[in-house]
């Protein structure tokens, strides 16, 4: 037996059980691993609240993990006992004390980077590898958009973009999320408490708009996104924090020649090989400062109910890790 996170009804962080669980043994082409550190992300908070539907009841919430390889299954050749892998994006399951994991879903983690750090970083960057590399291919002269820029993802597609060459325009609640949103590479930051962020984006860009507008906030600033992009311009909603947006007539759409599209991370790391391109070039990007980390808040796994609280009570900023 091993401890682990259960839910067993939709609802607010209190749903959240501390429970002992019986984990299999790796069956085939599977591994059983440790786990060391545990990223908490906002698609977890829509598990427990049913905005997204785990497919079955209890569950155990948790699409990103990095541990130790503890048992091997028959037939797993690539992987050995002792190594530190990671896994990001499903199958859902990881905030517990080890795990049962398809072999073809793991990564293996650079000894560079700690378990902390890329538990933190694996679905939140390979979530910003696919939205600036293909999703949309943010280039030198481009302007663009971030919501919530100070976010676990905001802040790494801050980063990045600046890396690329592009303008950064991005959105924060606080003064303090400003200054960190500037640090990471944000050209213009916009506190959309005290301005109008449409308003503000139509001046920085002179009126012309911006390339691109990256949005996990959802329904408070859908319709707004929506204005700040230039013509053929691309609205790529991500999440929704704030809510699902109200639905629109396509014909929004029409007088910008609009592109609107709602990716998700398994859909561009469906293959063994677009998985190890993508976090390959996560990794390679922290390893040489591209990208800079931040954890700046860890919980025992235990105490997961209080670390999904404070998520939602924007309480937080960079990266969340849980530990086992």
């Amino acid at each position: 037996m091993v401890k682990a996170i259960r839910v067993h009804e939709l609802g607010g962080p209190e749903v959240l059980k501390w429970e002992d669980v019986e984990i299999r043994e790796p069956g085939q082409g599977e591994i059983r691993v440790k786990n060391k550190a545990i990223g908490l992300n906002f698609i977890d908070v829509y598990y427990r609240k049913g905005v997204y539907k785990a497919s079955t009841m209890p569950f155990t919430p948790g699409m990103e993990a990095v541990g130790e390889v503890i048992a091997l299954g028959p037939g797993v050749t690539d992987r050995k006992v002792g190594e530190v892998v990671g896994y990001a994006g499903g199958p859902m399951g990881s905030y517990t004390e080890e795990q049962t994991l398809p072999a073809n879903k793991v990564v293996p983690v650079p000894p560079s980077i700690s378990p902390s750090i890329a538990a933190s970083v694996m679905l939140k960057g390979m979530t910003a590898q696919f939205l600036l590399r293909r999703c949309f291919k943010v280039e030198p002269g481009h302007t663009i958009l971030v919501q919530a820029a100070a976010g676990g993802v905001g802040s790494l597609l801050c980063q990045w973009a600046n890396s690329l060459g592009a303008t950064v325009i991005g959105t924060v609640s606080t003064k303090e999320k400003a200054a960190q949103a500037k640090e990471d590479g944000c050209h213009h930051v916009i506190i959309y408490k005290e301005e109008d962020f449409v308003a503000r984006v139509n001046e920085i860009t002179s009126g012309n708009g911006v390339n691109v507008v990256y949005d996990s906030v959802g329904k408070d600033t859908f319709q707004g996104s929506l204005a700040c992009l230039k013509t053929r311009g691309y609205m790529v909603c991500f999440g929704q924090s704030s809510g699902t947006p109200d639905p629109f007539p396509l014909s929004v759409l029409a007088p910008k020649s609009l592109f609107l599209t709602r990716p998700s991370l398994m859909q561009y790391t469906a293959t063994r090989g677009e998985l190890l391109e993508t976090a390959g070039e996560v990794f390679a990007n922290i390893a040489s400062g591209v990208l800079r980390v931040r954890v700046n808040h860890t919980y025992p796994l235990s105490q997961a109910a209080q670390a999904h609280s404070d998520l939602e009570n924007r309480k937080t900023s960079g990266s969340v890790v849980l530990l086992p």
